[in-house]
């Protein structure tokens, strides 16, 4: 398992002190849910928690824990957007999703709990870069490294928000004090996640102090995707080809499907694929919890058993138009999960040793190789208005250790230039991710942004998208508390 020895791993959760992390959740969390969206800074953090280099790193990682929390990225998000998928399905109080008609009162509430968590995250982030930079024993070099780690985790959760809820209310360092904020437009959000991403990109790192913490490469990874969020194509595909040409990651080779858990598998530490993810490790209430919703107690494939939440279905038009020699179509296998003989679980993100239900040793994998590999091949061929061969290099890489064979050279089963055109060679991207990043909360979001969702969803699961459904409601209790919002025209269609 992932150990607990800083020695063997230097896994950068294990550098935190365990008791300066609870000292500083009681600081920044044991508030009421109205002092949190205050964003009132206490006396003691600002005074005590900003002068040293430890104690801002310790303020740091108080970013990470509502991202990471399991009514955030760490589970409900995931059992969210998987929900909406052509490969997936929602079973239990997930089902309802499967209609594509907006949010039951169950899944409000639980996509509440997301937005809650993402803007104590934001809060955390104000804090730093407000009060790092006044910090009596601390150089400049570590300022400008603290701050820009908090820029950037700022930035990665308005694109969260921006994705999902559309405009929303801004809340900086600027506005601390600031109880009521109206809602920020989508083009205000970006604008925000583009300054804080050109200063992370600027004073991050080459290379993490810890694995988990980001580099300016996981930031280049961040802008190119923004960039391409924003059909700004040119930009994402030299942000991605900045990082391709570094050098620094390449895909994991595999020549199974078992080969896949040197990836995702729970014992993994780090590999040359990563360029951000959320670390976890199996320790109760310090694990990936989402790995509990994909798994069921029969199979043995998690430790704590599974909520089963979330299936496939071998009769379905994703599962029987899926090349069989695909090694990421063996992780899905026949389990009767009184959903019929034809369903299906994944293999993927499972831990027979997880010691508790959010105890697994998983990763949550934002950005990796194949995702810039994938952000890159989409830009420069809509940046072209064709495919180019760069672009089409990018994808087989992808496609090539999908079949066991290596990425960086040329096979049998390579994708032809000449066979695409700019719209088809967008289909056939828009093809690879939903194989390539299954159970990792990408797949809806992507649909989203190509324009594709309403046809691909009609095609593979017969269901017409509710205009609804695309955006989640603005929470009750922001409605309630932040007066600036007006219920009937600031929240989201349908709700």
């Amino acid at each position: 398992m992932k150990s607990m020895n800083i020695k063997n791993n230097f896994y950068w959760l294990k550098l935190i002190n365990i008791k300066l992390v609870y000292f500083i959740l009681a600081v920044f969390f044991l508030l009421s849910c109205s002092d949190m969206l205050t964003e009132e800074p206490k006396s003691l953090a600002e005074e005590t928690f900003y002068n040293t280099p430890a104690e801002v790193e310790t303020a740091v990682n108080a970013i990470y824990s509502p991202l990471r929390n399991n009514n955030c990225l760490g589970g409900l998000y995931a059992s969210q957007l998987e929900s909406y998928t052509d490969y997936c399905y929602g079973n239990g109080s997930y089902a309802v999703l499967n209609d594509f008609q907006g949010l039951n009162a169950t899944n409000i509430n639980r996509v509440g709990s997301i937005w809650n968590n993402f803007y104590l995250a934001i809060r955390n982030a104000n804090l730093v870069i407000l009060n790092t930079p006044k910090g009596t024993a601390i150089n400049e070099a570590d300022i400008n490294k603290f701050v820009g780690e908090a820029k950037f985790l700022r930035a990665l959760t308005y694109f969260y928000l921006v994705r999902n809820w559309g405009g929303v209310p801004i809340r900086t360092e600027n506005n601390m004090r600031e109880y009521e904020l109206k809602r920020g437009t989508i083009e205000e959000v970006y604008a925000l996640i583009l300054s804080d991403l050109q200063i992370a990109e600027s004073n991050l790192p080459e290379k993490p102090s810890n694995i988990g913490r980001p580099s300016k490469w996981a930031a280049k990874t961040l802008l190119s995707d923004v960039y391409l969020q924003l059909n700004r194509f040119a930009e994402a595909r030299d942000k991605a080809k900045e990082v391709i040409e570094s050098q620094k990651y390449s895909l994991v080779k595999v020549s199974s499907t078992d080969d896949f858990q040197k990836i995702f598998g729970p014992d993994v530490i780090n590999t040359t694929e990563e360029i951000f993810y959320l670390k976890f490790i199996r320790q109760v209430a310090q694990g990936y919890i989402w790995c509990m919703f994909v798994n069921d107690a029969g199979t043995k494939l998690h430790g704590a058993g599974g909520f089963t939440s979330h299936y496939s279905d071998q009769t379905s038009f994703f599962f029987t138009n899926w090349d069989d020699a695909d090694l990421r179509k063996g992780n899905w296998f026949i389990w009767n999960i009184n959903r019929g003989p034809n369903s299906l679980l994944s293999k993927k993100l499972i831990d027979p040793l997880a010691v508790s239900a959010d105890g697994a040793g998983n990763d949550y994998t934002l950005y990796r190789y194949a995702d810039l590999l994938l952000i890159y091949a989409e830009s420069a061929s809509r940046a072209a208005g064709k495919p180019t061969l760069e672009a089409m290099e990018a994808l087989n890489q992808v496609h090539r250790r999908a079949y066991g064979k290596i990425p960086t050279e040329a096979s049998n089963i390579d994708l032809k230039i000449d066979n695409y055109t700019a719209e088809t060679f967008l289909d056939l991207v828009i093809k690879e991710r939903g194989y390539e990043f299954q159970y990792e909360s990408k797949r809806w979001l992507e649909l989203k942004r190509t324009g594709k969702a309403a046809k691909i969803i009609l095609e593979a699961k017969g269901k017409t998208i509710a205009p609804m459904h695309y955006l989640w409601p603005i929470p009750v209790s922001e409605m309630n508390y932040n007066k600036a919002l007006d219920p009937a025209k600031d929240q989201n269609p349908g709700y």
